[in-house]
């Protein structure tokens, strides 16, 4: 039957939908007894259809979950049938031969009927601070064997069962992890924000009808898919590419992860290729997600516009098997997301021929300064863990700066935790959390500044250091722009006089110790003679850049009490340039350059 929909209905439904999964957002936050949920936001809520397709997802949800919710819905009806699943059913799942992901990332779903038929599930995936193993904070880091040294696996197990609590297994999960009471309050939560979905839903089936709402979720997807096909095809025809690479998978030290990307674009569709990446790894890096090539491909096609499964039909995906991005379990997965801005960034590179007027240079392209310190209090003998993840520079634009200390491109809305709640519940002090002076790569605009977050540590605990690094390949710069510096982790034991570079996890540390958590600064975009001379001087007054840095890099001459001396400026500008011009060009090229272009 044709179902004929006004403007305004289609509007209210197409506005309605994200909404629900707004207030799941909203809901989960607020009742959740974990702070990477309900002040780090590491977390999404989501509709999806029974094939699997994405009906709505909260505003500022983690980018990077956008990929692999479908994929449960799809495995869940494959497992149960449609037959399968009962009013009250909650489902648990983390497993990561479908979920791909860490096993921290836990997923509690619901089907939803409306007059007994199965019409949708309602979705929330978030990170619990613990899983049993060596999970605690984020992950148990590269190093880890496989996911059952990482922690405890679920597979589409149902919790409840038709509004029942299944006994065993919620005991189960209770004695396997060292934080129940946070983590089961957060599945409560979770459970609590999927039933509101369910209200209102029933809401808007009860007002528009099933054939309508159902009418209008097709039509939503067509017009975005539509917008989508647009926007490509504006961009010439033809294959793109471009490399990078993180500096090593944390088991293989100094051998290069690789990642090579192929972009095709023809008649407003696009293929992302991601074949000539890494094959997976013995070291816990792998992945299982279409996620790199999705959150690049809506970044580049719709940033601001909700997200739903119309955003990706125009876009395909190659990953082979066995590839580090399309691991095969039980290839370990703990440290999954570490690549994924990277093989973002990359996509991004390779489009700068078509794009120029777009694209920015690279990030930070890391998932942020993980800061976790964990350990058991003497004096109250509770558990807990420090956890926050710090932001770096983004790339400087082909009109305005780089953004500085913001978290990844996967990340969505994830924020930094606050001081106050670290010191709060933790026997720790964050000593600084301050931008890194020279951090950003140099521009006519420059990159975005990383972080150094100082901590303390008041009692034993132990250290998780386990970010992958890019000092081999740092966030690049475009268009005569320089590189960013690269992150990483830093220690100092009592005694000890200076910091240095750290990596591992589970790293014991005695009362005392101190330890910097450095993120990354964005690259710069476009030649750096060619930047307001006043701006250089300002960002010199703020601590931004150096005045060593404003005269080697941007030719400026800044005086003691931060004035600008354009005279001097001017004369050091006219001899930069001229160097410049007269020094022969390299015959290599960077490597997040190599392979670039048509």
């Amino acid at each position: 039957m044709s179902i004929q929909l006004d403007t305004v209905t289609l509007e209210v439904i197409r506005n309605a939908l994200p909404a629900v999964a707004n207030e799941m957002a909203a809901d989960l936050q607020r009742t959740s007894y974990n702070m990477m949920i309900y002040e780090v936001r590491d977390y999404c809520t989501a509709l999806l259809n029974t094939k699997g397709e994405l009906i709505s997802q909260n505003v500022g949800g983690v980018s990077h979950f956008v990929a692999d919710l479908g994929v449960l819905v799809t495995d869940g009806m494959q497992r149960y049938g449609r037959d399968g699943f009962k009013l009250g059913d909650v489902i648990i799942t983390n497993h990561q031969a479908v979920a791909g992901q860490h096993l921290n990332n836990v997923v509690i779903y619901m089907p939803y009927f409306y007059k007994g038929e199965l019409l949708m599930f309602l979705m929330v995936r978030a990170h619990w601070i613990d899983v049993g193993g060596t999970s605690t904070g984020f992950g148990a880091g590269a190093t880890v064997a496989d996911p059952w040294l990482e922690g405890l696996q679920l597979d589409q197990l149902k919790i409840y069962e038709e509004g029942k609590l299944s006994e065993p297994l919620y005991r189960v999960i209770k004695d396997n992890i060292r934080f129940p009471e946070s983590s089961l309050g957060d599945m409560k939560s979770q459970m609590a924000a999927c039933r509101l979905a369910g209200r209102r839903l029933d809401e808007l089936f009860e007002k528009y009808g099933r054939d309508t709402l159902l009418a209008a979720i097709d039509r939503i997807f067509d017009e975005t898919e539509r917008k989508c096909r647009n926007v490509v095809s504006q961009l010439p025809d033809g294959v793109y590419q471009a490399s990078a690479s993180i500096d090593d998978d944390g088991v293989i030290k100094g051998e290069e992860v690789p990642i090579h990307v192929k972009v095709t674009v023809k008649s407003g569709n696009m293929v992302i290729d991601l074949s000539g990446c890494s094959a997976e790894r013995k070291a816990a890096i792998n992945s299982r997600t279409y996620a790199g090539a999705r959150v690049a491909y809506k970044a580049l096609t719709g940033p601001l516009d909700p997200v739903n499964e119309g955003s990706f039909r125009a876009l395909e995906v190659i990953i082979p098997e066995g590839n580090i991005m399309m691991a095969r379990f039980p290839a370990p997965m703990a440290g999954w997301s570490g690549i994924v801005p990277t093989v973002v960034d990359a996509i991004v590179m390779a489009l700068a021929k078509a794009m120029p007027d777009r694209v920015p240079a690279g990030h930070h392209a890391l998932l942020g300064g993980a800061v976790v310190f964990f350990g058991t209090h003497p004096k109250t003998k509770r558990r807990f863990v420090v956890q926050s993840i710090e932001g770096g520079g983004w790339g400087g634009r082909p009109f305005e700066d780089g953004e500085s200390g913001t978290v990844s491109v996967c990340q969505g809305d994830v924020r930094n935790g606050s001081i106050e709640g670290i010191e709060l519940k933790c026997p720790v002090v964050v000593q600084s959390r301050a931008l890194r002076t020279d951090s950003c790569g140099a521009g006519k605009y420059r990159g975005g500044l990383g972080i150094d977050m100082q901590v303390k540590n008041l009692v034993e605990g132990k250290w998780n250091f386990e970010m992958p690094r890019r000092s081999k390949c740092p966030p690049w710069g475009i268009k005569g722009g320089t590189p960013g510096e690269p992150g990483g982790y830093l220690l100092k034991l009592p005694g000890e006089r200076d910091f240095t570079m750290r990596g591992g996890s589970h790293i014991p540390v005695p009362i005392g110790a101190e330890a910097i958590v450095r993120t990354g600064g964005g690259g710069g975009w476009g030649n750096p003679l060619q930047r307001e001379a006043a701006q250089v001087a300002h960002d010199v007054a703020e601590g931004l850049i150096s005045a060593a840095a404003a005269r080697r890099l941007y030719g400026v001459v800044v005086r003691g009490n931060m004035s600008l001396d354009e005279s001097a400026t001017r004369t050091l500008r006219k001899r930069l340039g001229s160097a410049a011009r007269a020094k022969p060009r390299s015959k290599t090229r960077s490597k997040a350059a190599k392979g670039r272009g048509r």
